[in-house]
């Protein structure tokens, strides 16, 4: 059978996952995320799709994530009239990270619009709404777990979903396409791998004697030591600890689903056994609070599930839900802890915590999750001393710490013992969802430790599309339409550059000595703006 894919996402950054595959007979996608980070990255979204959307038969979707789910709803509004399938936690969790997702397009417009209509230009329709999120919806389908399955609507395959360990209802796709008389061709979509040392779920899983394998690479240049969940607590202890100021703050940016449950879990039990000192907790994110509720229904499925449940019902935890609420977290007095999306800083309620306490020394900032380039996280994983939030520019005075314990994703080690458990590969390894550095550090390991024929680590970029075939490498093709960028387009941007450079001028000007030579200062600025291009 003729099998072609495209990777229309995720190709050489971290967001964005869509997986396009074509037989004669059907066309499917696994996976539709949203692209996430620096605004020309974001920009993407509202890129024309790359294929039709009323083309598509299906949509397998590995896990609930907005950067492998986002972009459902504008399919959905597009045309696509499929189904989606993915397991029914995935389900459970799109049912209100979907409508969720709608309502920040909708509040980022509303805002750029605003912003829009004083400098003159026109303005833009959010790339979809809370009411397309719920059309999305009534196309998902639940599917068991490990369990070959047929589709009416993907004639000559079969698919089935393997425990990935990342989040909850996370999984590597297994997809068989066949031909009658042939041996079928195998192949593997891991989707994100969680880490060996994972809080909630077991080691991820999966099949062997694959042809290709698409594997994730966010952490393919680290190798992280595995920490246990006594050494993780005794390190959020600690820092928790450092961070006790009579007048201050702790304030932790999280990604609303998996990562801000486990941490409240571990609040909540080092608060009961005295090991760090009671403090209001605010969980400050709408949609951290409705994820929980899925948590709590699906607490069977983890592990631990018991005293998960106990702390995420615990009266430590204050959930605030409305924009009211959010505010009124100013008003409270002694030491506190904030929990607050998004985990990158890049969005949501997190952002005008921060705007209220990064200029404060008794303030602590704790980042908990992977920062992707051009990020407001990263700038202050690097140690920005100035940055900008919402056209403000604000001096970092707070402690910034990390954590890299509540990782949800495999590091380079144990990516490559997850393939090697799949061998042998004796098609192509097509390295995904990672930015550069990682995936070339990644493809040096396969390639060193045999797991790979030589030259068969593909490191594709966006819109490139292969050809599949059983045991031998994939084949490039030719690709009629690209979207802009694609090597690029995950990188820091103008926007930042423009960010850093008006920094640096408010600082320039700050530091001269007398008005003579902010004058001087400034008519130089003024005549190399009105200087002619070139």
């Amino acid at each position: 059978m003729a099998v072609t894919v495209r990777t229309c996402g995720a190709a050489r950054t971290v967001t964005g996952l869509s997986l396009l595959f074509e037989t004669p007979r059907t066309r499917f996608l696994v996976d539709c995320g949203m692209f996430q980070g620096p605004k020309t990255l974001k920009a993407l979204n509202w890129e024309p799709f790359p294929y039709r959307p009323r083309d598509i038969a299906a949509v397998l979707l590995t896990h609930a994530h907005i950067d492998h789910s986002g972009l459902l709803p504008r399919l959905v509004k597009e045309g696509f009239r499929g189904p989606i399938r993915a397991s029914t936690p995935t389900v459970d969790l799109c049912g209100v990270m979907l409508p969720d997702s709608g309502h920040v397009q909708v509040m980022e417009v509303e805002m750029l619009n605003r912003r829009n209509r004083r400098r003159g230009r026109a303005e833009v329709e959010p790339i979809y709404t809370p009411d397309d999120a719920a059309a999305a919806l009534r196309h998902f389908r639940s599917v068991p777990m490990n369990r070959w399955l047929e589709f009416e609507e993907l004639p000559g395959i079969r698919a089935r979903w393997w425990n990935a360990g990342h989040m909850l209802g996370s999984a590597s796709i297994e997809i068989a396409f066949h031909e009658d008389g042939e041996a079928p061709l195998r192949v593997l979509v891991s989707g994100d791998l969680g880490p060996d040392c994972a809080a909630f779920h077991r080691d991820p899983e999966g099949p062997d004697g694959l042809d290709h394998v698409f594997l994730e690479s966010t952490y393919g240049d680290e190798d992280r030591p595995c920490v246990d969940h006594a050494a993780r607590r005794d390190r959020l202890a600690g820092i928790v600890h450092d961070a006790v100021h009579p007048d201050g703050a702790l304030l932790i940016p999280a990604f609303a689903v998996e990562r801000t449950q486990e941490i409240c879990w571990d609040f909540v039990t080092l608060m009961q056994s005295g090991r760090i000192p009671m403090a209001p907790i605010m969980v400050d994110s709408p949609l951290a609070i409705r994820a929980t509720q899925v948590f709590l229904e699906h607490a069977a499925e983890l592990e631990d599930g018991r005293s998960v449940r106990r702390a995420l019902r615990s009266p430590l935890l204050n959930y605030t839900e409305t924009g009211e609420q959010s505010r009124r977290i100013a008003e409270v007095e002694g030491f506190h802890i904030v929990i607050a999306g998004s985990g990158m800083c890049d969005a949501g309620r997190i952002r005008h915590h921060l705007k209220r306490w990064l200029w404060s020394p008794e303030a602590t900032v704790l980042l908990t999750g992977f920062q992707a380039e051009g990020t407001l996280g990263r700038l202050l994983l690097e140690g920005k001393q100035e940055v900008r939030i919402q056209g403000e520019t604000i001096r970092v005075r707070a402690n910034i710490r990390e954590i890299r314990d509540y990782s949800g994703h495999a590091d380079a080690p144990e990516l490559a013992a997850w393939l090697k458990a799949r061998g042998p590969v004796s098609g192509g390894v097509f390295l995904v969802h990672g930015e550069p550095p990682a995936m070339q550090a990644l493809a040096g390991r396969i390639e060193a430790e045999g797991l790979a024929a030589p030259g068969r680590v593909v490191l594709p970029t966006l819109d490139d599309g292969w050809r599949l075939a059983r045991g031998t490498a994939p084949l490039p093709m030719e690709v009629a339409r690209r979207r802009p960028d694609p090597a690029d387009a995950g990188r820091p941007d103008w926007h930042n550059a423009r960010a850093a450079l008006l920094l640096s001028i408010e600082d320039a000007i700050e530091k001269a000595p007398d008005a003579a030579a902010r004058n001087a200062l400034l008519a130089r600025l003024r005549a190399a703006l009105e200087a002619p291009p070139g």
